[in-house]
């Protein structure tokens, strides 16, 4: 029988049926080992195929169909293994705040990075918009025309006063989206304003820490009564990555790769101290941006700081 995979919780996964069924199904250990660089070698999004277990309404995964894409980062508790996250998605949302909890501009590079490489189209969505004061909102502005202006979809919104919810409705209808962000950012409250029918828990952000509480714990996919799905996925704390080089990363900031061709050591170049670099040259000219680029510096430092044997090759 096949389904797809709408929820992993480590262990066990739910699989929706052709038939529009649900049922609960594990994996066998032989088939956990074939991939074991990976943590769970099965993620939402997948689609499975499963036999039913005898005398039980429990089901075996037996096989995983290839991939139209993915999305993976490294695990956060072992650093060693990758995380699949989700496979076969039409686009993803990565939603940040400027104020409770302030912006972290490296956070939303490090989220495209596990975009761009599989053309995963990404949206970046600034929530809160309705407490933001003068400062806040050229800070938004500034960023909004700086994805913008290297081909990013963006919004700004408010789940409390529904600003932008509706146009960022539209966008989401009929394709399945990864949702994510980091802990606080509004994210459960953004897509239930958006799509009331999915009683996705809340939490407000702790009063105690000032830091966000997570309200989702394993990823999950919800069907929208309008058209297609969303992924909502746990708040993430960081971003790492052991399945990248540095020229994976230079190849993947859109408007360095863009101006590669111009670089004296085109192929090779890794735009950090090379002559006759074209991105450092944009850099000094102001048509590269300084933020993107010591963003870029600092995931290319981290890789450096890698050793082989926490390099992983590509899935």
């Amino acid at each position: 029988m096949r389904g797809i995979v709408t929820k992993s919780t480590g262990s066990w996964y739910s699989v929706k049926a052709e038939d529009d069924s649900y049922i609960e199904c594990r994996i066998l250990g032989k088939f956990r080992m074939k991939e074991f660089e990976l943590t769970n070698p099965v993620a939402v999004g997948d689609i499975v195929t499963y036999e039913i277990e005898s005398g039980e309404r429990k089901g075996i995964i037996k096989t995983i169909e290839p991939r139209r894409n993915y999305i993976v980062r490294q695990s956060p508790r072992m650093k060693h293994h990758l995380h699949l996250i989700a496979a076969n998605i039409d686009q993803a949302l990565v939603i940040v705040t400027v104020q409770d909890p302030s912006l972290k501009p490296g956070f939303i590079d490090r989220y495209l990075l596990m975009t761009e490489p599989h053309d995963v189209p990404a949206i970046i969505v600034f929530n809160k918009v309705d407490i933001y004061n003068n400062e806040s909102m050229l800070v938004m502005n500034y960023f909004r025309e700086l994805y913008e202006s290297i081909g990013y979809t963006t919004f700004g919104v408010s789940a409390m006063d529904l600003t932008g919810v509706d146009e960022l409705k539209n966008a989401l209808i009929g394709k399945t989206t990864l949702v994510g962000g980091q802990s606080g950012v509004g994210k459960s409250s953004l897509v239930q304003a958006m799509f009331p029918h999915l009683n996705l828990k809340t939490k407000e952000i702790s009063s105690h820490s000032g830091k966000g509480v997570h309200t989702t714990t394993f990823a999950e996919m919800f069907e929208l009564k309008e058209g297609g799905s969303i992924i909502d996925t746990p708040g993430i704390k960081t971003l790492s990555y052991n399945n990248l080089t540095p020229m994976d990363v230079a190849h993947n900031f859109r408007e360095f790769f863009a101006l590669s061709d111009e670089c004296r050591f085109s192929a090779k170049c890794t735009h950090m101290n090379e002559p006759g670099c074209a991105v450092i040259a944009g850099l000094e000219d102001g048509t590269i941006n300084d933020i993107r680029y010591q963003n870029y510096q600092a995931i290319v430092a981290e890789l450096n700081e890698q050793n082989h044997w926490e390099r992983k090759k590509k899935m």
